[in-house]
């Protein structure tokens, strides 16, 4: 009666069945079992049959088998039957068990020969069977029948594989005797996931419906395609024994009778048939639930301990309790301003490796974003001394002024100053758009109720508007107080006694917050315009410093391929090619000179927008402007030219003062813009959602309704709590399981190369990733007969004396698209 110190095992792994069985097939699937696997006709459904010793499973033509039936059989004193989706409900009439299983199979299938991964739990209890558990699956099939879908074949290949893929599972091969062995969809299948055999036993069907003269002989002995664990043959009923209602048990004596008197099987008659394959199953199921529950344990530990947090959140929520739908309100409001407050400063437990989020982005805007828009606004040297050209000759109107007049002074200082609201309104609407984008990134925490999201976002968003509103016009409030009092007087500016002293120094800027030829950035760029007969496109090691640009050909910047100085040199944009994925700038000389070689411009790519702009923040610092288009709407000429060498001089004056006092704007803006942002925005929603969306999600007065549940959630909670209450009760059930036992040690390997591994590789979702190759050579052992090992399974005793056929893999063929 199989292993008797571990009687017990196959009971409590059916306990852990049905304790899984809310679980899903993740956990189900990794559960000790054997998968019967084989073609249609091949016998299965028969075998099954003949080890409970009644008629309970459905017959027909075609596919019949639609649902995987995990068959659990159990010895005890009377014959009956228990559904797990029927608990509670005995069926003592075998034909009831029948139509059971074709109506629960319909239920989810229909009646078009569909199949569904979805198993059918069936327990028997049976004074005939011995404790045993096995998953009967559809049977492999080519063609597809009638309005079954066109990829029928594959569909069945992938719920097989996502059953025998389990290293838990051992694979019973049933194959009839009437066809080559060799090629036997099932032990194909079995290669695939099993190349070394330790998981594979083989079982002949239909052996007395062989041709007359021939027999099975050398595949029983295991000598002519050997298996690690060996065959094991049986004989079925046919189909006329099953129309003539042939009796199981009068059957399983005509099978004894069959392997006693036939002259090729006798000898081997007491390892044959259904009742010696069910000992062996029994305990080669027991031995290997032994093997594997340890690492069985730890797969249900993890699951439980993944579950474990969400599980003890939603066990202390109940939809029906006020005061708990209370206290979920707090702690999902609070969690929010401690999520959003972590997003903003940085702090979060999470940290994003792949992208910049929150504070980051808003830092960034601050710091490369700002300042760029801010180099943008300011007119290029041509288009301001006409702007000043213009001023003077307005003001002197008809007369020729000998002095340089104040007015135009401060009329083109107001006009650059006035430019400021562009940008800067730019800015807020940016940083108002980043809010935005980190307090939805909090709100998914709220998406089980989606009354409370939907309220909590219409506030919080409104707020932001508030406070954008509040900012815009403090910022414009700060650029008019600018406008309002030209401070000639500032500590900075350069003065009119100063202009020419600054006039006649060198006219490149210093680079502020460098010393010297400090190096600013690094990075890889590629030089995208060098034509191919000169080498085409290649990515080069750059160093951006306050004077030169450099690049070399690789990070340990040994050999230096070219070094740019930086003087009069601007940038403008590149329009991204249609099939680039490339973010392209230029760099190019503002007297027409070469920038390198022959070449008028530098045309250099990064990867991303990000990348690119971070470039343009560091050209900045290095005194690198962009390009600025004049554009005199007019049709004023070229009025910088200049005849008057008088003009010329007062143009030259108010131009470095505009310059020495804008300076002093550009400067007092980029300073305070990051700060009046900080405080009327970020600070303000910060302390808004901490302080007051509590209060205001409490005035709607609809508190009870904002706690309603969406169906999903509701679906999900269970679900977690019943997966979490599965998982404890499983792991309870191993812990009462005794592993002490003797085993029965596994056969010598086998050479099972002549198995040609399957042409439909295994889904790539189903777990442990196959390796195939082939099994261990067969030990030499001399010829001394044929006898029977001690635990049933026939030795190799013959060196196999046929070379392995080498066939070719074929691929699948295309499936076809059905409408």
């Amino acid at each position: 009666m199989g292993n008797r110190g571990m009687e017990d095992l196959i009971p409590l792994v059916n306990r852990l069945q049905d304790a899984l069985g809310s679980v899903g097939e993740s956990c189900s699937l990794h559960l000790p079992q054997i998968a019967v696997v084989g073609g249609q006709s091949a016998g299965k459904s028969s075998v099954l049959e003949n080890f409970v010793g009644r008629d309970f499973l459905p017959r027909g033509s075609g596919i019949v088998t639609r649902r995987p039936l995990i068959l659990q059989m159990l010895n005890a004193e009377t014959d009956y039957g228990e559904f797990f989706h029927c608990k509670g409900k005995k069926f003592t009439d075998f034909d009831e068990i029948r139509e059971e299983i074709e109506a629960e199979t319909r239920r989810l299938t229909g009646s078009n020969k569909a199949i569904s991964p979805v198993p059918i739990n069936l327990r028997i209890y049976s004074p005939n069977v011995l404790n045993l558990t096995l998953v009967d699956l559809p049977g492999i099939t080519k063609v597809p029948v009638g309005d079954q879908p066109a990829d029928i074949e594959y569909q069945i290949r992938d719920m097989i594989m996502q059953y025998i893929c389990k290293e838990n599972c051992l694979i019973l091969a049933v194959t009839p005797a009437n066809t080559d062995l060799a090629n036997s969809d099932a032990l194909k299948l079995a290669k695939d996931v099993d190349p070394q055999g330790l998981r594979t036993i083989g079982v002949i069907t239909k052996l007395d419906l062989m041709d007359q003269g021939t027999d099975a002989r050398d595949i029983l002995e295991n000598r002519l395609l050997p298996l690690r664990r060996g065959y094991i043959g049986v004989v079925n009923r046919s189909q006329k024994d099953i129309d003539g209602k042939k009796d199981i048990q009068a059957a399983l004596q005509a099978e004894k009778k069959f392997f006693l008197s036939h002259p090729a099987y006798k000898h081997m008659a007491e390892t044959m048939g259904t009742p010696f394959l069910q000992r062996i199953l029994n305990q080669q199921l027991t031995n290997h639930i032994r093997d594997t529950l340890p690492a069985f344990r730890s797969h249900l530990q993890s699951h439980l301990l993944a579950l474990k947090k969400e599980a003890e959140e939603y066990g202390q929520y109940n939809p029906d309790d006020p005061t708990r739908r209370t206290k979920t309100l707090l702690k999902l409001v609070q969690r929010l301003a401690v999520d959003f407050e972590k997003l903003i400063e940085g702090s979060g437990d999470k940290v994003d490796t792949v992208n910049l989020s929150g504070g980051a982005r808003i830092n960034r805007i601050f710091h490369e974003h700002f300042p760029y828009e801010l180099v943008k606004i300011e007119s290029d040297e041509r288009k301001l001394r006409r702007e000043i050209n213009y001023a003077i000759r307005n003001i002197h109107g008809v007369r020729t002024g000998l002095f340089t007049p104040d007015m135009a002074f401060e009329a083109i200082v107001k006009k650059q100053i006035s430019r400021l609201q562009g940008p800067c309104t730019k800015f807020i609407d940016m940083v108002t758009q980043e809010l935005i984008t980190t307090v939805n990134q909090c709100f998914g925490k709220l998406s089980s109720f989606p009354k409370l999201r939907d309220e909590t976002e219409r506030i919080v968003t409104t707020e932001i508007r508030e406070q954008e509103s509040k900012c815009r016009e403090q910022v414009l409030l700060l650029i008019d107080i600018q406008l309002a009092y030209i401070n000639t007087k500032h500590e900075d500016f350069i003065g009119f006694t100063n202009v020419q002293q600054a006039y006649n120094q060198s006219n490149k800027k210093n680079v502020p917050g460098t010393t010297g030829n400090q190096v600013i950035r690094k990075g890889w760029l590629t030089i995208t315009n060098i034509g191919i007969m000169k080498g085409g496109a290649r990515e080069y090691w750059f160093i951006l410093s306050a004077e030169t640009l450099s690049w070399f050909k690789d990070d340990e910047e040994k050999e230096k391929k070219y070094m740019l100085p930086l003087d009069n040199l601007k940038l403008r944009d590149v329009e991204k090619g249609f099939m680039s994925s490339k973010f392209v700038f230029a760099i190019f000389n503002t007297e027409l000179r070469n920038v390198y070689k022959d070449y008028k411009c530098l045309e250099l790519a990064c990867n991303s927008q990000e990348e690119l702009d971070s470039w343009k923040a560091s050209l900045l610092r290095a005194g690198v402007y962009p390009e600025r288009v004049a554009v005199d709407g007019q049709g004023n000429g070229a009025p910088e030219n200049f005849t008057d060498p008088q003009l010329e001089r007062q143009v030259e004056t108010i131009r470095s003062l505009v310059d020495s006092y804008m300076s002093i704007i550009y400067k007092t803006v980029r300073d305070f813009m990051p700060k009046t942002i900080m405080h009327l925005m970020i600070n303000s929603v910060k302390e808004f959602i901490s302080s007051e969306l509590l209060a205001q999600l409490y005035a709607l007065g609809e508190c009870s309704v904002l706690m309603d549940e969406s169906p999903e959630q509701q679906q999900h909670r269970v679900e977690v709590l019943s997966k979490h209450a599965a998982l404890k009760e499983a792991l309870a059930v191993i812990g009462e399981i005794s592993t002490s036992t003797c085993t029965t040690p596994l056969p010598p390997p086998v050479d099972s190369s002549w198995i040609q591994p399957s042409s439909l590789s295994p889904p790539k979702n189903s777990g442990k990733p196959v390796i195939r190759g082939h099994a261990p050579p067969a030990p030499r052992v001399p010829h001394t007969g044929h006898k029977a090992s001690p635990d049933g399974f026939q030795r190799l005793t013959v060196q196999h004396s046929r070379a392995p056929t080498s066939v070719p893999r074929r691929h699948p063929p295309a499936i076809p698209n059905v409408k």
